[in-house]
């Protein structure tokens, strides 16, 4: 039995983050990974793979539709599994850089599967069929999340996908159906659209991400419908079937919906099966995540849960963040400093979103009285240059105060765009305040003018 100060299931963000941090403070950490290579979902399922190939569809897009290089677009033929080793050499670099931080840093690396045995003991099984055993002071659980997969649903059918195995197709589809038109989902149905393939977005609900400013889903719906993508609104799954042709979706509003594969984006479940969680006491709740207090800890208090596996807002960016804090909060006992409350949503449609702090109705709900800065992308210079004028920023402040109260973006480079507000909207004893963009100078061009022309667009409602 090997003794180490703490024990860290998991390499993705979360895993990551809390190991360089305790690492730097000198204590004695393995980390334990499933996958012959380390970083988690995030670098070869979620986040690096997808917007590596957003990113590559988004270029053919706009080559496809740039006024020099139509005479070429006929012999332009990119297939769905050329774009998608377009992010091989991307995820290869990013784990050679994330291994080479585990060895610089003095961090063992075991691969395999953990699972608790005890409350202090590990056990990891290989792949060979040999196990290692850990003992800890500590144990953080950062094994991340996983499509959840409805029971009814054969994920063995070659017709039917997640947003795991939709990396593997090797063909490109005629028609693709999307059930779930959350954050997944609204970026794979961008994802086709550019890639001239038919979508039907199938949407639980009655509106695109209904977390978000009612101007901003407004936006993406008229322009994922401007790509070709129908959208089914309050709709549900009542039976999927399929042939050797096509799979069909049947709704129970008898809604028969046809297609070439079906993409199941409905929804994520915690990785905790099987590691021993439950028989020691520590909560799991229905979407298979690990309970815990304001400090990640669990019914535990010396085992962590952080990242998607301890629920919202399930980020890379705040997965890594988590871990550095529980990390600081284990060796020093106490942490000096507090994640931030408000979190910038990036998602990586065509336009991109990004939204930060309140949004209007959240603002009339509870009688703020505010006003609202806006700048339309197709008014900038930078934006004319590049050939991306769909868009808007808008900045919802404080009548009296001026103080900034919310910041959505739909456009081109907005996940990049808000962090600029975001700068401002951290600021304390006064410095948040929309006349900082009002009276500060910005590069020519730039997208970050956007902020200049919505502040004094903003003040200029109230005279």
């Amino acid at each position: 039995m090997r003794k180490m100060d703490v024990v860290i299931i998991g390499t993705g963000p979360a895993g990551e983050g809390a190991a360089m941090r305790l690492a730097k403070a000198g204590k004695r950490v393995a980390v334990i990974e499933e996958s012959p290579q380390v970083g988690g979902n995030c670098t070869h399922k979620g986040t690096i793979p997808s917007k590596s190939l957003r990113h590559a569809i988004q270029l053919l897009a706009d080559y496809r539709h740039h006024p020099l290089f139509e005479h070429t677009v006929s012999v332009m033929d990119v297939t769905w599994p050329q774009l998608l080793r377009t992010s091989d050499a991307v995820i290869a670099q990013q784990v050679r850089m994330q291994h080479r931080y585990y060895v610089r840093n003095g961090v063992e690396v075991i691969h395999g599967r953990g699972r608790l045995a005890d409350p202090h003991r590990v056990e990891v099984m290989r792949s060979d069929g040999s196990s290692v055993g850990l003992e800890a002071e500590y144990i953080i659980i950062a094994t991340g999340s996983r499509p959840w997969r409805p029971p009814e649903l054969d994920f063995s059918d070659p017709r039917i996908h997640d947003s795991d195995t939709i990396l593997d197709l090797d063909h490109t589809p005629r028609q693709v159906t999307i059930y779930g038109a959350g954050v997944i989902g609204c970026e794979y149905a961008s994802i086709f659209a550019n890639l001239d393939v038919k979508v039907n977005l199938v949407n639980t609900r009655d509106r695109l991400l209904s977390f978000l400013d009612d101007e901003v889903t407004d936006a993406l719906s008229y322009h994922l419908r401007d790509q070709g993508v129908l959208l089914l609104h309050n709709e549900s799954m009542a039976e999927v079937t399929s042939n050797e042709h096509e799979v069909r979706l049947t709704c129970n509003s008898g809604r028969v919906i046809r297609s070439d594969i079906l993409l199941w984006a409905n929804g994520r479940s915690g990785n905790t099966g099987d590691m021993g969680l439950e028989a020691l006491g520590i909560g799991i709740n229905s979407r298979g995540q690990v309970e815990t207090n304001e400090y990640f800890q669990s019914a535990l208090p010396h085992v962590y849960a952080v990242g998607d596996v301890a629920g919202p807002p399930g980020l890379a960016s705040a997965s890594y963040d988590q871990g550095r804090f529980v990390g600081a909060h284990i060796a020093d006992g106490q942490v000096d400093w507090s994640l931030v409350e408000e979190v910038p949503t990036g998602i990586y449609t065509s336009p991109e979103i990004s939204s930060l702090g309140r949004t209007e109705a959240e603002l009339t709900k509870n009688n703020v009285p505010f006003e609202v800065g806006r700048a339309e992308f197709k008014n900038l210079a930078r934006a004319q240059i590049s050939g991306h004028t769909t868009g808007m920023l808008k900045i919802l402040f404080h009548r009296e105060t001026l103080e900034i109260l919310g910041i959505h973006c739909f456009g081109q480079e907005a996940a990049e765009i808000i962090h600029i507000g975001q700068a401002i909207m951290s600021q304390k004893e006064g410095g948040n305040s929309l006349r900082y963009f009002a009276e500060t100078t910005f590069n020519y061009p730039t997208m970050a003018e956007a902020y200049r022309v919505a502040a004094l667009y903003g003040l200029n409602r109230l005279r």
